[in-house]
Parts: C-alpha cells; sequence; structure tokens
C-alpha cells in the first residue's frame, strides 16, 4: 500500500473509512451494525464495502502500529485460544508480557509442537524489533519521535509461562537445541500464572462473538490482526498515547495514515 496516498480512489472521506475500520475494530459490532449507524449519520455504506475497508486497512494498521510500540519485559505469557473459521476450529496463539502487554499473536490451523516453534520465532523477533520506520512518520509532523530507549527490544525472555500443553516443552526444547531460544530461558508450566493472559483473550473472543466466526483462514487472519492492534493501542502500548484516553487514540490512529481529524 502507497504510504502517501492509502485511500487513493475510494469513493468515501478517508476520515469516514477510518471511523469505520476503528470502530469495527475497537467494539462488539457486526458490519451491518455498522451500517445502520452510518446511515443514521446521513451515509449510504453498505455492510460489504465497510468489510471490504477492514480487510484493507486491518492489516496496515497492525503494520504502522509495530514502530510505536512501548518496549514489553521479559516475562512472557504463552497461551493458545480458539477461533472458529468455516465452521472448524483453530488456534490463535497469544502472548503477554508480565504487565498484560501484547508481545506477538499467531493464527494456526493445528496446535502442536511446530505451530508452537512457529509462535515462539514469530515472538522472539518481534521482542527484537527495532524502529526503523518511525523517522518517515515523524518528518511529516504527525507523531512525536519514539524515546531512544524503545528503539528495540530485548530478543530473549527470561521464562515462558504456559499451560499443560505437551507441545510447549517439546517446542521449546527444539528451539534451545537449534540455538534460537537461549538455554537459560525458564520455562514453567503453571497454570494459575496464565490467568493474565487468559483474561486478556477475552477481548478478542468479545470481538469475534458479533461476527459469528470466519469465512475464510485469511479473511479470520486480516481482522484479527486489527483487533489486536486496536487491542495494544487500547491498552496504551503506543508511546505517547495513554490507556483511556479515547480521543488520543483516534487521533493517533488518523495520523497513522496521515489523516486529519
Amino acid at each position: 500500500m502507497n504510504i502517501q496516498s492509502p485511500f487513493k480512489w475510494r469513493h468515501f472521506q478517508a476520515d469516514i473509512i477510518l471511523l469505520c475500520v476503528r470502530w469495527y475494530l475497537r467494539y462488539a459490532l457486526s458490519y451491518r451494525d455498522l451500517e445502520e449507524m452510518m446511515r443514521e449519520r446521513g451515509l449510504s455504506i453498505d455492510h460489504t464495502t465497510i468489510y471490504r475497508w477492514v480487510q484493507r486497512y486491518a492489516p496496515e494498521l497492525e503494520k504502522r502500529c509495530k514502530t510505536h510500540l512501548k518496549a514489553c519485559n521479559d516475562s512472557w505469557k504463552v497461551d493458545e485460544t480458539y477461533i472458529k473459521v468455516k465452521k472448524v476450529w483453530v488456534y490463535l496463539y497469544r502472548a503477554v508480557d508480565s504487565q498484560g502487554n501484547t508481545l506477538e499473536f499467531l493464527l494456526s490451523a493445528t496446535r502442536d509442537a511446530e505451530a508452537a516453534k512457529h509462535f515462539f520465532v514469530k515472538a522472539l523477533g518481534a521482542s527484537a524489533r527495532s524502529v526503523p520506520q518511525a523517522d518517515a512518520i515523524e518528518k511529516k509532523g504527525a507523531l512525536p519521535p519514539p524515546p531512544a530507549e524503545f528503539k528495540a527490544r530485548s530478543a530473549a525472555p527470561r521464562v515462558i509461562n504456559v499451560d499443560k500443553n505437551a507441545a510447549y516443552p517439546k517446542a521449546i526444547a527444539e528451539l534451545k537445541a537449534s540455538g534460537i531460544l537461549p538455554a537459560s530461558v525458564e520455562l514453567r508450566q503453571v497454570k494459575y500464572l496464565n490467568n493474565l493472559i487468559e483474561q486478556d483473550h477475552r477481548f478478542i473472543k468479545r470481538l469475534v462473538k458479533p461476527g459469528m466466526g470466519f469465512f475464510c483462514f485469511d479473511t479470520a487472519w486480516k481482522t484479527l490482526q486489527g483487533y489486536e492492534a486496536m487491542h495494544m493501542i487500547r491498552k496504551g502500548q503506543m508511546q505517547g498515547v495513554n490507556k483511556g484516553d479515547l480521543s488520543g487514540q483516534a487521533t493517533f490512529i488518523a495520523a497513522l495514515f496521515g489523516v486529519a481529524l
């Protein structure tokens, strides 16, 4: 997507598109709910149009948010929850730190050691992510530059808390043997220690419910990328945007796309 004109050729104004996308990703609404809400504002927008907007801009929101994430700590809590895709249950792997900040997420058709390994590798990559794109947004004057201490995250966790799923010890052992994960990383299989992430799942599950599942894996993944990005914004994980500051969060999202509110 062209960062200079992400809404080129759209028939509606950029602020209207972002409003619909933001509301869908933040609140437990269906596409038809949003269609009615826009009609109250005098706008005739078909629910399928809003669906296409979400599919286009939800992954882009998650991508653009990455460069503004605050650092997470080295105590990981990893768990998977169930998402229905085409009437079949698939698995959403998620990780948060000990303060409840989202580290990474991954949608997988399987729940085994290979899927767990894939997720851990993805989480390690996210943990080590730098912010090279922040300067491009800063030059436009839309957002303040991130502080120097957040230029990168520490890659390896100190401890990983998981449930009793037998796939996790196998996956971590293989990652340690291959040198991808340091041998010093401690694995804890204590269920009550993962209460925090199990509570965090509820936000995502609540958003999925109005749509009664997804019709294909790709649609599910793109939508979940938006859900997770919005959840991170809501939790105050972005630089200069506080938890509970709804106006600031809306302004932040608009600034990411170069839109003035």
